[in-house]
């Protein structure tokens, strides 16, 4: 019989995924308030930099707390390590790096800060107690053509969000303002590039993971991020008579 916890932890997973579906449902109604879509008279907007750092940063921080709280019992395995460090290490790079890399930006409206940080405690809470405490992996997992696999799959598609990033940020000359259309990378192919490489890189994670936690977050991350580059896509051909017609939304050649 398994501990209650676990049951709960299940259960989170579950709600993890219903609330993907919702906020796929709720963004098809209203764009995303941040970005370019930000409204100009908008109130209590958080500097950009200090948004992205403060929303993911409990992602990173909430696993630590975690496993340095009790005796993260599973952590002495080597799968459950390395998940919970490609875990650790998205989200390093994205609470520590990225928002410090930001060239200007638009303010982020609060709520969007504070739905955003509170689904980052919930996460990191999720994923890192279940890999912490609960998780179990035979010894030679990590040579499991499902982990090798998805290993890949996520170092791919961080690799891709990265250098996708790397792309935007550079398509202003400094002093420029005003919108640009992605060239080069997978932009040639897809409209919301970086987006596709963050949805690759979790179900790589799911996939390695084997789990119904890990399961929940790459399905979560597919449908806001799904619904996100519809967004964008129809953006950017109502704003660029140019805009490549063969570009395909998020999935190269497929969609």
């Amino acid at each position: 019989m398994e501990p209650a916890e676990v049951s709960r932890l299940h259960a989170l997973a579950y709600l993890q995924c219903a609330l993907g579906f919702l906020g796929s449902l709720l963004l098809r109604q209203a764009a995303s308030s941040y970005g370019r879509y930000a409204s100009p008279g908008a109130a209590f907007g958080v500097p950009a930099r200090a948004a992205w750092a403060l929303q993911e940063l409990p992602s990173l921080a909430v696993p630590l707390w975690v496993c340095a709280r009790t005796a993260a019992e599973r952590l002495r395995r080597a799968p459950n390590r390395i998940l919970l460090a490609m875990f650790l290490l998205h989200y390093a790079q994205r609470s520590l790096i990225f928002p410090f890399l930001i060239r200007g930006g638009k303010p982020m409206p609060l709520y969007t800060c504070v739905l955003a940080f509170t689904f980052c405690v919930y996460n990191g809470y999720l994923q890192s107690r279940y890999l912490s405490q609960y998780a179990v992996y035979a010894d030679d997992w990590v040579t499991d053509p499902r982990f090798l696999v998805g290993f890949c799959l996520w170092l791919i598609g961080m690799l891709i969000n990265i250098h996708s990033d790397h792309i935007l940020r550079n398509l202003r000359k400094p002093g420029e303002t005003g919108y640009k259309i992605p060239r080069g990378g997978l932009f040639e192919y897809v409209t919301a590039a970086n987006y596709f490489g963050e949805v690759v890189e979790w179900c790589g994670y799911g996939l390695a993971s084997w789990s119904i936690q890990g399961g929940a977050f790459a399905l979560f991350t597919f449908c806001i991020l799904f619904t996100r580059a519809q967004q964008h896509h129809r953006w950017y051909l109502e704003k660029f008579e140019d805009y490549p017609k063969f570009r395909k939304i998020i999935i190269p050649f497929l969609f």
